[in-house]
């Protein structure tokens, strides 16, 4: 007799298959619906990337684009016929979409390379002071048996560097904050940073010392030696000419270079603009040879009678009684003190719908040791 098996065992083997029919049915009427979803997404992403024509309010097309469309790309009547420019909407500039591009191009500033080749010491309070020694220790020589006089005693002087506040407030409305093509707020943080650099270092040079620090060139002038002349004063040589150079300029030059103690000779170097270097390129020693000698390597500064050449705007022209060159080593005979780095508050409060990005930074500077930078004075 053979064996069949039971009916109970029939009946779940045929609920399992039509379950996975079902199944399957199932999953191919959803694989249907997602396709035809993906189908109306690609749709809607193509009609949003589309650039919108301007035109009314509602983004419907103005007259002059109906117009092109429907008599010259559509129908191509004969009074349409004409070649596609982005120049005039109505020859296709209307198709063209608007670019801005994120970088900012902007007029070069003039910034001082002073902070550069200066002595700069960060401050804790506003209220910063120096000693400085103005005449050393005194010795002398005596025998084994002589008495030992007293010695002469450094003398010291004070250096307290006026100093100012910088500030910038420039605002901008929210809403381009939110709109604009490219990071406004780090824009104006650059442009203030450059502000600064070129603010402070116009004060470097002639600074007023009034609320601001006290430049190179304002400091107190004499033609006496360094023995002779008070603490404070910078020493000057004349040009030889009351309007310019005389017929011997390297003369003057070398004797700028050598009025300069050797210790301080010793990482000097030229400060001038880039007019007066102009004229200093051009003049040559008796021999014919220029006294400017160019780099010999990229990265190396050019230099004049062996010393580097650091090009400062705002250094004077050429003139008669002005100072258009200074020499000297800049790191012990200026300093900057600098409270702190900038900081920029942002305000949107004060003055809405205006963002107010409030940026300021207090520093000071003077003349440090007035033995370490001559000066050269057009005059004869």
């Amino acid at each position: 007799m053979e064996n069949t098996p039971p009916v109970e065992a029939l009946d779940s083997s045929f609920d399992l298959v039509t379950r996975q029919d079902a199944t399957e049915a199932a999953v191919e009427a959803l694989r249907g619906d997602v396709e035809d979803v993906k189908a109306r997404l690609e749709r809607v992403s193509r009609a949003a990337a589309r650039p919108i024509i301007e035109g009314s309010a509602s983004g419907a097309a103005s007259p002059e684009v109906k117009g092109f469309v429907d008599g010259y790309l559509r129908r191509g009547r004969e009074t349409e016929i004409k070649s596609l420019s982005g120049a005039a909407p109505s020859d296709g500039g209307y198709a063209v979409p608007r670019e801005i591009d994120a970088m900012i191009s902007a007029r070069l500033k003039n910034i001082s390379p002073i902070r550069a080749i200066a002595q700069v010491v960060q401050t804790g309070t506003a209220g910063y002071r120096k000693l400085i020694t103005t005449g050393g220790t005194a010795s002398g020589w005596v025998s084994e048996t002589a008495a030992r006089p007293e010695t002469a005693t450094p003398d010291f002087a004070e250096i307290a560097p006026p100093s100012g506040e910088l500030y910038a407030n420039p605002a901008a409305s929210q809403a381009m904050l939110d709109d604009a093509a490219f990071d406004i707020q780090s824009w104006l943080a650059d442009e203030i940073s450059s502000e600064f650099a070129r603010a402070e270092g116009a004060a470097f040079i002639a600074g007023t010392g009034t609320n601001q620090p006290s430049g190179i060139l304002a400091a107190p002038v004499s033609a006496l030696e360094d023995a002779s002349r008070s603490f404070g004063t910078l020493q000057f040589l004349g040009s030889g000419d009351a309007d310019g150079f005389d017929t011997n300029p390297e003369l003057k030059l070398i004797d700028l270079v050598h009025s300069l103690k050797g210790g301080h000779r010793q990482g000097a170097s030229w400060v001038m603009n880039s007019k007066t270097l102009a004229i200093v390129r051009k003049l040559k020693a008796a021999d014919g040879s220029f006294l400017w000698q160019p780099g010999l390597m990229e990265g190396q500064p050019n230099r004049l009678l062996g010393y580097p050449v650091v090009e400062a705007e705002d250094m004077p022209d050429v003139a008669a009684g002005a100072f258009p060159i200074a020499f000297g080593n800049f790191r012990a005979g200026y300093l900057i003190a600098e409270r702190s780095a900038t900081a920029i508050l942002r305000d949107p409060f004060t003055n809405k719908p205006f963002v107010h990005f409030y940026a300021t930074k207090r520093i000071g500077g003077q003349v440090l040791d007035s033995d370490a930078i001559k000066l050269l004075k057009i005059a004869a």
